[in-house]
């Protein structure tokens, strides 16, 4: 436990300005810096000075630890599907080499190939807890699967051949394995090593038949002869191998390739399935030609020709029933003249045919049926079907066909996931709260019998703090789940778009969307758990403000409409803007009007918007259900024919009742109470007289004044004292970020039909600069537009946050990866490119092929010198602290970040009693206030006297749509403060800011930077949260190069750097947040969500929380084939693989055809093995329970045989004394 004394710390810090030198904590070199957190040489003590206790920090590098827990979500491009019909356990394996495998809720288990290969095929070894994946490398795989983890036991590499079709029997430890050429290879599953029995191609066909049979596309022994091997092959021929005597029993030929063939349980018969959408049957006694050719869905021609060819069905499974006709269930086989129908499932039972359509392709489907033993009648009851983007289950017991309640969280992807938020620890009542309002909209219909697939074992385990994700998606919904213990359930979906009007196609009007797909999309959220407010921002520039109720209420929407446009003429339309004169002629006032109502109105088509939002919200009164409902709706307007910049950070406050919310040309505060516009102005007059880089527009200011509905701001520098001392700022970070070696001009002039890289909308290039308005810039223009004024850095990084609009690829390399297009992403920007069209269609393979392409999605035309001089607002923390040097008193605040790293301070004057805040408003100031960091402004914090954190102000939830007038009346309850430790906040408080490159610790009031540490030099932070640890606090960054970093708090010391996931994608970049307790999750697929851990008590407890996927199940017995099906059902004779396929007669297979790889499970493996004896064991001993039970009752039936017989023997000899002496004419 390590410990500072403050004391000793500001006795030597010199007096100098709070903006100084980064001091000793610079790192040199390489990727994270390797500064330590140290004090920093400026400033004075102050009030710091004041004697105080030492702060012990109790965490220490031993309580973290990086590692994976859970992935959550529907694999993404799945490929492969098997089913273990005893365990009940499914798996799925997919196109990035990952398998994943599921049984009942809460066994849900993630396993990666290291190679990425492809999974093509999979097999479970039935009931022994294995499974064997083949790989698009030409590589087998045996899983492990009796223990938590799964490992590779062992690999084989082939080397010569493809690998195209695996079959194992069941209860066999032969695998066999079909291969491109056309041979079949026998694979030792104990050994995974090769047998020397090889069936060639050339064998297998008749000798006078001259072209290749293509590959092997269906193996399978025969279920009246286990010796019997039922090769099909590609071009149509099927043979029937005779294992024993090595050489074919039958060969059948058909003019259509083979996609599939499935066998009858009685072994005599098997179908095969056609590229020309045919079904045939064949008959093992008349192999010449097929016993039956159906085409399902082809027309009947009426000249009785045969019936028109269909799609190919791409595999059927023939299943019997002993009480009804089989089933015969297969995919595709539609008709060609029907184009535009969906992909679809057919079900023949009998003469009735169903065909499921299905939203996706179909990947795989398989028939879950009673045994698992293929001679015996199958009794199927579901089908599991596989889709490119879904999983569903069919009901086969009802005629129906209805589909299974899918119990896992598969549907995350329903809409494309924009943006994540993860809260651990939260209040205990939310989340049955959340399931009570979000179980009233659960679909009906489904089949009422449980979920079929119920293998593996799973308990709570001793981690039970509540935990919520919200993910906001593209259409605009947002969906609360439960992620408490390691598990993800639904809660409750909001759909945001309800709130606007449906933008009618076709009406001839002018649009004001600034998107055209997607106007809904979801940028950020910003959620209060303990008030229950609820905040999301729209990739069309608005805010919605939610209040959550368990009542359902019909009102209208409130809504309001901000203009914030930075004030800056642009350089293309340099014609003057025809203003009204105002009377007041300030010339330093920013622009702010509070408009009620809607002011679509636009005279023209051509003419220019101003002042209309990109969206209309709904007039009339809108029912709101149960849940969360909007309280108010601001948005962004048009000014001038330019379209509102989109949100980069966001804040809400209950306790204030102020909504704040910035871009790259401004802030904005909105009181969501007296639902009234506060502040609106440009970040530069953020500033007034303390800018630090005296940024000089290129024409006049437009005089421009603002007005509120309850007062009139003052002129800017009544707020700000007179600042002698310029702040002292590193331009290091503003200079050393060069994207590449090309100056800013060239940069600026990317052409659009190499890269479609679109700045603004400008289609600007080196060789044709022109613009999108249809003006050309001359390059002395461009070199008069770049020109810095004096004093102002190079704004290499000014537009960091949200201005530029590049879109740029993103490749494995980290240091090729531009930082300014990741980071404009970062903060609020689209994740779809509105110059590429492709926002939401989400054409899977085309959304990934694009996914490392980024742009905003704006068309407007700003100009260069507009762009450089904006500076974008990153981050808003609202907070109850010291605004200003030396006050004596705390007082609400609103911090402020931008993405030039300067942190402002704006004082929030709130009306003393709950009576007047209703009415009188809240004033709103600078407070002149300015710090300093390099690099774009992430996140703050704020810290007690005693290290301990400080949660900002809420308001006690109360429902505002209560029926208990006393609930309505009840006043409102404000938790203004709530340290974690026990004393009072004190005269001293520590401030904790993170930027992209560096975090600082604050003394407030006095303002002395206690603690610098530079995080990093050649990268940069993309997200950074002060969280909770084991009743301590900690700094939790991410940086772009793939590092997950922790700090102490507030010495700054690190105390974990590990290289956990280079950034390769947006995706992960958006998506990834830490939060306590330890945890952060990130999108790690479009599909899915991927959950780590960084720390250490958490992985020690992680074997405990995940669930089994092997449990102690008998493997059902064969059923009695009787005496007669004994004898004339099949082969006498037993069939040894062990002495057919074994090295002692089928001798060694050659070398070079396949390599034997160890597994690298290493102790996970040992763990593995070690289960699997456990298990063994536990088999063992049931089976001896089970064998005891059945020995109980077999001696409980013998006595009652006995006692019956001798009950049988007293009446008989009873009879015989009764008519021994009796003559037979007696009788």
């Amino acid at each position: 436990m390590k410990k500072f004394n403050f004391r000793k710390v500001l006795d030597g810090l010199t007096a100098s300005s709070p903006g100084g030198s980064s001091g000793g904590g610079s790192s040199s070199g390489g990727g994270i810096g390797a500064g330590s957190g140290s004090v920093h040489p400026g400033g004075t003590a102050g009030a710091a000075g004041t004697p105080r206790d030492e702060i012990q920090e109790i965490l220490s590098s031993d309580y973290f630890q990086i590692c994976k827990t859970v992935r959550h979500g529907f694999p993404y491009l799945p490929t492969a599907l098997a089913f273990d019909p005893v365990q009940k356990i499914l798996a799925v394996g997919t196109r990035t080499g990952g398998i994943r495998i599921l049984g009942r809720p809460g066994v849900d288990c993630y396993c990666q190939h290291e190679s990425g290969a492809a999974v093509l095929q999979l097999q479970f070894l039935i009931n022994e807890g294995a499974l064997v994946s083949a790989s698009s490398d030409d590589t087998l795989h045996l899983w492990n699967l009796r223990q938590k983890r799964p490992a590779i036991l062992h690999s084989l590499k082939f080397n010569r051949e493809r690998i195209t079709y695996c079959h194992l029997p069941f209860q066999s430890k032969w695998l066999y394995v079909g291969t491109e050429r056309g041979n079949t290879h026998i694979v030792n599953i104990e050994s995974f090593i090769l047998s020397g029995y090889v069936i060639m191609w050339n064998k297998a066909i008749e000798l006078s038949t001259k072209t290749h049979p293509g590959p092997v596309v269906h193996l399978s022994d025969s279920p009246r002869d286990e010796g019997k091997l039922l090769i099909g092959y590609e071009n149509g021929t099927v043979v029937l191998w005779d294992l024993r005597s090595k050489r074919a029993d039958l060969r059948v030929y058909y003019d259509e390739a083979i996609h599939s063939v499935d066998w009858h349980h009685e072994g005599k018969q098997f179908m095969c399935s056609h590229s020309d959408g045919s079904l045939t049957l064949w008959n093992l006694k008349s192999p010449s030609r097929p016993f039956q050719i159906t085409i399902p869905h082809g027309k009947i021609q009426r000249d009785g020709k045969k019936p028109e060819s269909c799609k190919p069905i791409l595999k059927v499974e023939y299943k019997t029933c002993k009480s009804s006709e089989p089933f015969i269930i297969f995919s595709g086989g539609l008709s060609y003249d029907k184009a535009c129908r969906r992909p679809s499932l057919t079900i023949m039972h009998g003469k009735a045919i169903t065909v499921l359509e299905m939203d996706h392709p179909i990947v795989d489907f398989l028939t879950l049926c009673e045994t698992p033993y293929p001679n015996e009648f199958q009794e199927p009851y579901a089908v599991v079907v596989l889709l490119e983007k879904d999983l569903i289950v069919v009901d086969l017991t009802q005629s129906n066909f209805p589909i299974f309640e899918n119990p896992y969280p598969i549907d995350i992807h329903e809409s494309p996931v924009t943006c994540t938020e993860y809260f651990a620890d939260c209040p205990p009542d939310l989340i049955p709260v959340l399931y009570s309002v979000g179980a009233k909209h659960k679909k009906q219909g489904y089949s009422n019998k449980e979920w079929p697939i119920s293998g593996g074992a799973w308990n709570l385990g001793t981690q039970t703090y509540p935990e919520i994700i919200i993910t906001g998606h593209a259409d605009g919904s947002i969906k609360f789940w439960d992620a408490s213990a390691i598990t993800l359930q639904m809660l409750y979906k909001l759909k945001t778009s309800k709130v606007f009007e449906k933008q009618k196609l076709g009406e001839g009007k002018p649009t004001a969307e600034i998107v055209e797909e997607d106007p809904f999309a979801i940028q950020m959220m910003y959620w209060c758990p303990e008030s229950r407010i609820f905040c999301v921002a729209g990739v069309s520039a608005y805010v919605i403000v939610y209040r959550f109720s368990k009542h359902e209420v019909n009102t209208e929407i409130v809504s309001l409409e901000v203009r914030l446009q930075y004030d800056i003429e642009d350089i293309i339309t340099p014609e003057p803007e025809i203003i009204p004169p105002f009377p007041d002629g300030s010339s330093q006032l920013p622009s702010l009007k509070s408009l009620s109502g809607s002011t679509n109105t636009v005279a023209c088509e051509g003419m220019m918007k101003d002042s209309i939002p990109c969206l209309s919200v709904k007039t009339r009164p809108v029912r709101m259900p149960p849940g969360y409902q909007p309280e108010l709706v601001i948005q962004l307007v048009w000014v001038d024919g330019e379209p509102p910049q989109q949100i980069t950070s966001l804040a809400v406050n209950s306790a204030y009742g102020l909504v704040a919310f910035g871009n790259c040309n401004g802030l904005a505060v909105v009181d969501f109470m007296q639902k009234t516009v506060l502040l609106s102005m440009g970040t530069i007059d953020l500033y007034g007289s303390s800018d630090p880089y005296q940024r000089q527009p290129r024409s006049p200011r437009k005089n421009k004044q603002f007005t509120t509905d309850n007062f009139c701001m003052r002129g800017l520098s009544n707020f700000y004292p007179d600042l002698t001392k310029r702040i002292r700022t590193s331009y290091q970070s503003l200079t050393e970020l060069t994207d590449s070696p090309v100056s800013l001009e060239l940069e600026r002039c990317k052409s659009p039909t190499s890269g479609k890289d679109h700045v603004n909308g400008h289609c600007t290039s080196p060789t044709s600069q022109t613009c999108s308005s249809g003006k050309r810039l001359s390059s002395t223009d461009v070199t008069k537009s770049n020109r810095r004024g004096p004093g102002r850095p190079p704004f290499r990084k000014a537009q960091s946050a949200a201005c530029m609009e590049i879109s740029l690829p993103v490749t494995t390399e980290v240091g090729y990866i531009s930082r300014r297009a990741m980071l404009q992403q970062l903060h609020g920007v689209s994740t779809f490119s509105h110059d590429e069209r492709h926002y939401a269609t989400y054409t899977w393979m085309d959304k990934e092929n694009r996914e490392n392409t980024f742009s905003r999605s704006r068309s407007s035309s700003v100009s260069s010198i507009d762009k450089e001089s904006k500076e974008a607002i990153t981050a808003l923390y609202f907070m109850e602290t010291f605004s200003r040097k030396n006050d004596s008193a705390v007082s609400p605040c609103l911090w402020v970040g931008t993405g030039l790293g300067m942190v402002l301070i704006i004082s929030l004057n709130l009306p003393a009693t709950e009576e007047l805040r209703q009415t009188e408003p809240v004033m709103v100031s600078p407070s002149g206030t300015v710090l300093t960091l390099k690099g774009a402004v992430l996140t703050f914090s704020c810290l007690d006297c005693m290290g301990a954190l400080i949660h900002p102000p809420y308001e006690v939830w109360r429902d505002p749509n209560s029926i208990d007038d006393s609930e309505k009346t009840r006043k409102r309850k404000l938790v203004m403060y709530s340290p974690s430790s026990s004393q009072d906040m004190g005269d001293h408080q520590f401030a904790v800011i993170c930027s992209e490159k560096q975090a600082k610790v604050f003394s407030l009031p006095s303002q002395t930077c206690l603690y610098v540490h530079n995080i990093t030099e050649t990268s940069f932070l993309l997200r950074a949260d002060v969280v909770t640890l084991c009743n301590s606090i900690c700094l939790a960054c991410f940086c772009a190069n793939g590092h997950i970093m922790t700090m102490s708090l507030p010495s700054l010391r690190p105390m974990l750097d590990v290289n956990y996931l280079p950034v390769t994608d947006m995706r992960i970049a958006r998506t990834f947040c830490f939060t306590n307790e330890g945890q952060a999750l990130y999108l790690s697929s479009p599909t899915e969500i991927q959950r780590l851990t960084y720390s250490q008590e958490m992985c020690d407890n992680l074997q405990d929380m995940l669930g089994d996927l092997f449990t102690a199940v008998e493997t059902p017995e064969a059923q009695n084939r009787g005496f007669l099906k004994g004898l004339f059902g099949g082969s006498g004779q037993t069939f040894d693989r062990e002495e057919l396929f074994g090295e002692a007669s089928a001798g060694k297979a050659s070398r070079s055809l396949a390599q034997h790889i160890p597994g690298s499970g290493g102790i996970e493996g040992m763990k593995g093995a070690a289960g699997g004896v456990i298990g063994d064991l536990a088999r063992a001993r049931l089976a001896l329970d089970e064998r005891g039970q059945r020995l109980g009752e077999l001696d409980e039936k013998t006595a009652t045989m006995m006692a019956s017989a001798e009950a049988f023997s007293k009446h008989a000899h009873e009879l015989m004394l009764k008519y021994k002496d009796k003559k037979w004419y007696q009788f």
